[in-house]
């Protein structure tokens, strides 16, 4: 989204910040140990993302740094600006947090990422994954906002997850893009 659009909503519509969370869960199946070797940033999936968040976020370029320990940093570029994560906890294969230091992407004026983590469940002969992005949002009234800005971060958590089945499962990618097996969960 062009910078003067962004500009005019925080003018608009900015306010007192407002934490709200994200959760989007999704059934691979492969074991928690390969999904695990697999898990990735949205920077680092493959692809181009979709039409929705080219709109409203700047297009991801790659990472710079390491995500294998606690305390590292990874850098995620963008085609405008940069985010900043830095791993908080981490318990292979079954769980990675991590928070923003840093974000300068444009749309600081109408939301900040504040925190994130995957959740690795083994069920079945499966992993179900539960991806979470915690966020501070500005934009009011929050009744107007805040399903577009689920819906958005649903749409990135799909990306994601759908990177993921595809890294661990290639040839189950065709049936996965057609069952459109991400469903949102309700936020803690």
């Amino acid at each position: 989204m062009p910078s003067r659009w962004m500009t005019l909503l925080t003018r608009w519509f900015a306010g007192a910040a407002m934490n709200e969370s994200v959760v989007t869960r999704i059934h691979l199946d492969a074991s928690a140990e390969a999904t695990w070797t697999q898990m990735m940033f949205y920077e680092e999936v493959p692809g181009r993302p979709p039409l929705l968040l080219r709109a409203v976020v700047p297009c991801p370029v790659r990472t710079e740094g390491s995500k294998g320990s606690v305390g590292a940093t990874v850098r995620c570029i963008y085609e405008v600006g940069d985010l900043v994560k830095r791993m908080t906890a981490i318990e292979p294969p079954r769980m990675i947090r991590f928070e923003v230091l840093e974000q300068r992407l444009g749309i600081e004026g109408c939301a900040i990422a504040r925190s994130g983590s995957y959740e690795l469940q083994p069920r079945g002969d499966g992993t179900d994954v539960l991806l979470t992005t915690n966020y501070s949002a500005y934009l009011h009234p929050r009744w107007l906002w805040r399903p577009l800005e689920k819906l958005v971060t649903s749409q990135l958590h799909h990306h994601v997850l759908q990177g993921m089945r595809a890294a661990v499962a290639p040839e189950a990618v065709a049936l996965a893009l057609s069952e459109r097996a991400v469903e949102p969960v309700k936020a803690r």
